[in-house]
């Protein structure tokens, strides 16, 4: 009886098709692992003249949806002091959830004796987002 052995060319084509699926199977591991930014607000703070303020009381806080008959809940409220160069670091990605459509738009308002400023700063997730206040 005569075994049948495949053609050269079936083996290749064969070891080919194995080739191909072994690297599909790596490039969706590689594509499966995302990577999730930073989302980072920086706030600057400076005088009237545009110079940096060291020491300044910077918060940033949210409240939730307001209408005529409920208050919202405070949902970020945090205070850091401005550095020698003016600025202060907020750090928010924890709070961000990767699919997570927009992120949060947060008051500023900055104090350093009797003067002070207020803002605005919408906080996009997966970039560092920067602000200046002016103190007046």
């Amino acid at each position: 009886m005569k075994t049948h052995r495949p053609s050269r060319a079936f083996c290749t084509l064969r070891s080919f098709g194995t080739t191909v699926f072994a690297f599909a199977v790596l490039a969706s591991t590689w594509t499966g692992c995302v990577e999730i930014e930073d989302t980072v607000a920086i706030i600057y703070v400076q005088n009237s003249l545009g110079a940096p303020v060291q020491g300044a009381e910077v918060r940033l806080h949210a409240v939730g949806s307001v209408d005529q008959d409920f208050i919202g809940e405070v949902r970020f409220d945090t205070t850091q002091v401005s550095n020698a160069a003016g600025s202060v670091s907020f750090d928010f990605s924890d709070f961000y959830e990767q699919g997570q459509a927009g992120f949060a738009v947060l008051d500023i308002e900055a104090t350093k004796g009797a003067l002070s400023g207020i803002g605005i700063i919408k906080v996009e997730e997966e970039t560092t987002n920067e602000q200046t206040i002016t103190l007046e």
